[in-house]
């Protein structure tokens, strides 16, 4: 299904979504039963609050822009956690709690520091629940702790959510961009070149006979040409350039604001290069490559396809060689 793979995609969504099954099961119960004790002020609060956090959940799903719902999300809950303290006796100062360790999740941990911070004094000047001295240090040491465990976890999840997204666009081997990274920037390469009629080239890269070398010598001795290719790779082209692994020995590397002649001059300074740099034991490592340059109005697939055909004829004319794709004439959809 598709919520749940928005679900399981989207970080602030989940929480947005779950702080309103919370709203929904957790706070409308409490606000009929304000009623029903004609307790009629904390119940219309629980009624704007539940109200409030439901619209803000309903106006992520349908928008995307989780971002400033969760800021937004954090704020109300906040003043509500702050309304909620000052109004109800007793139990006033407890609906806090779950506010302080929500806010760090829904917003960046710096502003929900501060949004915690105010709400917690809020509580402590004006809250009707806390009586004595005495309660009023406990609510603030309690609250102090809950939140610092809030931020230390949410600064520890933001910082493993960062390292998971980029080893979802990485390959693990080499450290160059993945295959799951490249149609994204290949795609945004052809939007980005319609618009500005910025050249862009494309070339393709594969080592010859390299099956042949792990088979002899071990898929260890493989990974290690895999990676010095592609530090060299890197090495020899521009920061602006960007390198993708398409697949076991074959690499894609993407050239902004190359025109035709200067891609075929990269491409073999970069096969010389390798012929030169990278070696077996049984010799010289070589590699085959297949480029294309991007036509008028092509999409990014059939581009990818030119070169991909361009390597698949230089593997067949006997490796070791470059073959540029003869230009898009016709505009594709």
């Amino acid at each position: 299904m598709v919520a749940a793979r928005r679900l399981r995609t989207d970080f602030q969504l989940s929480i947005i979504t779950l702080l309103g099954a919370a709203a929904l099961f957790g706070i409308v119960p409490f606000g009929v039963y304000r009623f029903l004790e004609t307790n009629y002020i904390a119940g219309f609060a629980d009624s704007l609050i539940s109200f409030g956090i439901i619209s803000s959940v309903i106006y992520a799903w349908l928008s995307g822009d989780t971002e400033r719902t969760g800021f937004a999300l954090a704020v109300f809950c906040c003043v509500a956690g702050a309304i909620i303290g000052s109004i109800l006796p007793h139990v006033g100062h407890l609906w806090s709690y779950p506010v302080l360790v929500a806010s760090f999740f829904l917003t960046r941990p710096v502003i929900a520091v501060a949004l915690n911070t105010a709400m917690v004094l809020a509580v402590i000047f004006h809250g009707m629940s806390l009586p004595s001295g005495e309660s009023l240090w406990a609510y603030f040491a309690t609250a102090t702790v809950v939140s610092a465990c809030a931020f230390i976890f949410a600064i520890r999840n933001q910082q493993q959510r960062k390292e998971m997204a980029v080893l979802a666009r990485r390959d693990p081997l080499t450290g160059v961009r993945n295959r799951r990274s490249m149609d994204d920037a290949l795609q945004l390469a052809a939007s980005t070149a319609s618009r500005t009629d910025t050249p862009y080239a494309l070339v393709m890269l594969d080592l010859d006979h390299f099956k042949a070398i792990n088979d002899k010598h071990g898929h260890g001795l493989g990974d290690e040409i895999l990676v010095n290719l592609a530090r060299m790779v890197e090495r020899n082209t521009r920061q602006s350039d960007q390198l993708f692994r398409f697949g076991g020995e074959e690499f894609v590397l993407l050239m902004p604001g190359v025109d035709p002649d200067g891609m075929k001059a990269v491409v073999q300074g970069l096969r010389q290069k390798i012929r030169s740099t990278l070696r077996s034991p049984d010799g010289p490592v070589t590699a085959s490559f297949g480029a294309a340059h991007l036509g008028a109005e092509e999409n990014w697939e059939t581009w990818l396809k030119r070169a991909d055909d361009a390597l698949y004829r230089a593997k067949e004319s006997g490796r070791d060689c470059v073959v540029i794709a003869e230009d898009s004439k016709q505009p594709t959809d």
